[in-house]
């Protein structure tokens, strides 16, 4: 295991160290500790007493992008794990985002902490995968999920809109690039239906029908052309139908997973208010909460 290194003070806040505990997950921690994981189980050694956010970040997100995000998790008493997904794991899924997710079910079953997701765009599909793994042995797994505590879906894409978002992510301000690049998409995916269409077919079916029940924060905008709104409506109106407490926040006018540097201030307030209101691990030490964080999430509009 690689020495953990302190991140330059222009992408945190506060003293950051970090940890590779495989080529997927990075471990992210205010700490000064050296953060070791069983080769076989991912059980870490020394175990931390914090809160885990899984962090399930967009693709081609850079560190100092990540770290303004993993910032509110650490200033809150987190530990953040960073889930990343290559381009090439998420177009072949059976070789990528779903060994990603069975890992990350792993290390999530061998561990005793309380966990909170963030998930960026396709981020939501490698979290599917997650959820499939675990329908696969609800026994072991579901309590699992049922220490998930609070989750927050930031530009959650459709996967089924993943010949427009691997353009965009990969080419952002080259259009021709982004074009070839969805057509190429398309005619692999016609082509290879059983290598990824089928997989994100099936994935988008079980984030509709989630087993994780943890309650939801939804942050989008009507312009986004791949966290599209009417999709997520549909998941956030299905979610309330199942029971899962869910926050709807959607800006009229906010780039693809930039919402947090259109709209900070509001941004980070309601994403300190959900912490504060559900995760019972932090909840005697994080005031206010109940009526406070109401007021919280208001002081961001005055």
């Amino acid at each position: 295991m690689s020495r953990s290194r302190t991140l330059p003070r222009l992408l945190c806040s506060r003293s950051a160290h970090t940890q590779p505990i495989n080529k997927n997950f990075l471990y992210i921690s205010s700490d000064k500790i050296i953060v070791e994981t069983d080769r076989k189980t991912l059980k870490l050694t020394k175990p931390t007493n914090k809160p885990v956010c899984i962090m399930m970040g967009w693709l081609l997100a850079t560190d100092k992008q990540v770290m303004k995000y993993a910032n509110i998790y650490l200033e809150e008493g987190f530990d953040v794990l960073r889930v990343t997904c290559a381009p090439w794991q998420l177009l072949w899924p059976v070789k990528g985002a779903k060994v990603i997710a069975r890992d990350l079910l792993q290390l999530m079953s061998a561990n005793d902490s309380t966990y909170m997701v963030h998930g960026f765009s396709v981020g939501g599909y490698v979290w599917s995968e997650a959820m499939i793994h675990a329908l696969t042995d609800k026994k072991r797994y579901q309590p699992v999920l049922d220490r998930v505590e609070a989750q927050v879906w930031d530009s959650v894409a459709d996967i089924t809109e993943v010949s427009v978002g691997v353009p965009l992510a990969m080419f952002p301000h080259n259009r021709l690039a982004q074009k070839i690049t969805k057509n190429a998409i398309l005619a692999y995916l016609k082509a290879l239906y059983n290598v990824g269409m089928v997989h994100y077919e099936r994935a988008c079916e079980t984030f509709y029908a989630s087993p994780c029940r943890a309650p939801a924060l939804f942050l989008l905008s009507s312009t986004d052309p791949v966290g599209n709104e009417r999709r997520i409506r549909r998941c956030c109106d299905l979610w309330i139908q199942m029971g899962i407490e869910c926050t709807w926040q959607c800006w009229p006018r906010s780039p693809h997973v930039r919402h947090y540097l259109k709209h900070p201030q509001e941004y980070e307030a309601l994403i300190r208010a959900h912490i504060r209101k559900n995760m019972s691990s932090l909840r005697s030490k994080s005031e206010p909460c109940g009526d406070e964080c109401e007021k919280l999430k208001l002081s961001a509009l005055n």
